[in-house]
């Protein structure tokens, strides 16, 4: 059923996050008959609007001027004007500006209605291949070291699915630590250029997947979203294969007690156990080399 546009409404509509074919009729429709656009970059937005012929004009609203261009939109609602919120790809507010139009529209009783479409965060988890009934989205990975080590730390031991966006100039750093502090041998998936010429999908374990990118400068452009599998209770086997590669590689840097510790921390080992462990691998070492 066509639904007519309505005044003093706030529609958000999903665009697409590459291919432009990817918008749907009722995302065009709702651009071409509103009488603005609440855009994140208008010189982005005015290609797709130009591609479908659309000549509504456009104001920006962005994480710069968000407040004082959200209450200007206000004001045009109040006034029975009609917006389109988009934001440079994708569904606006997922990691996107708006929160705060969207909750003043909402204070101010004006209806907000949703326009379905792309998002980068569900286009990867429908190809991934992990557990899709729960998963955590976490914005962009941090850019420093410490606060990455404090997210990867946080969801170690985490059930669900958990994803994240990357940037070209940190992906390789931010799988290095991945794999430093979770072991190499847990599944993720890297998605690159989702919708677009040069669309990659990358599976495999951590360390699978670093050595891949490393190796190769094409997998090192464009925009990235990382899914790291979740925490899996495994058989004392297996934990033991995970604990011991992540004890080993700590052990490089840290005093084997401290090493021994985080590893139990991270994977759910005994801290004893994994410290026998790494004093009898010490051990076999000095014995052979002897």
């Amino acid at each position: 059923m066509t639904q007519m546009i309505q005044p003093g409404q706030l529609y958000i509509v999903a665009t697409p996050i590459g291919n432009r074919d990817d918008i749907s009729q009722r995302g065009v429709r709702t651009l071409t008959e509103v009488d603005y656009i609440a855009a994140e970059d208008t010189r982005h937005t005015a290609k797709l609007l130009s591609y479908y012929g659309i000549t509504t004009p456009a104001f920006a609203l962005h994480a710069h001027n968000e407040v004082e261009a959200s209450a200007k939109a206000i004001r045009l609602l109040q006034q029975g004007r009609t917006i389109a919120l988009v934001s440079d790809a994708g569904t606006p507010l997922i990691n996107d500006p708006g929160y705060r139009l969207v909750t003043a529209a909402l204070a101010a009783q004006l209806p907000v209605t949703p326009i379905p479409g792309p998002s980068a965060v569900i286009t990867a988890l429908s190809i991934a291949g992990l557990p899709t009934d729960c998963f955590t989205f976490h914005g962009f990975i941090p850019a420093k070291t410490v606060a990455r080590a404090k997210l990867f730390h946080s969801v170690a031991k985490r059930p669900e699915t958990n994803i994240f966006y990357e940037s070209p100039h940190r992906i390789v750093a931010s799988l290095q630590q991945m794999q430093a502090l979770l072991g190499g041998a847990r599944s993720v998936v890297v998605a690159r250029e989702l919708t677009k010429q040069y669309e990659t999908v990358l599976r495999g374990s951590i360390a699978e997947v670093l050595s891949k990118i490393e190796t190769d400068q094409q997998q090192q452009k464009g925009e990235f979203v990382l899914l790291l599998q979740g925490y899996q209770a495994s058989t004392d086997a297996e934990l033991a294969t995970e604990a011991c590669e992540m004890l080993t590689r700590l052990a490089r840097e840290l005093p084997l007690k401290k090493a021994a510790a985080l590893t139990a921390d991270l994977t759910g080992e005994k801290k004893n156990r994994l410290y026998a462990w790494a004093l009898q691998q010490t051990e076999q070492c000095y014995l052979t080399l002897k």
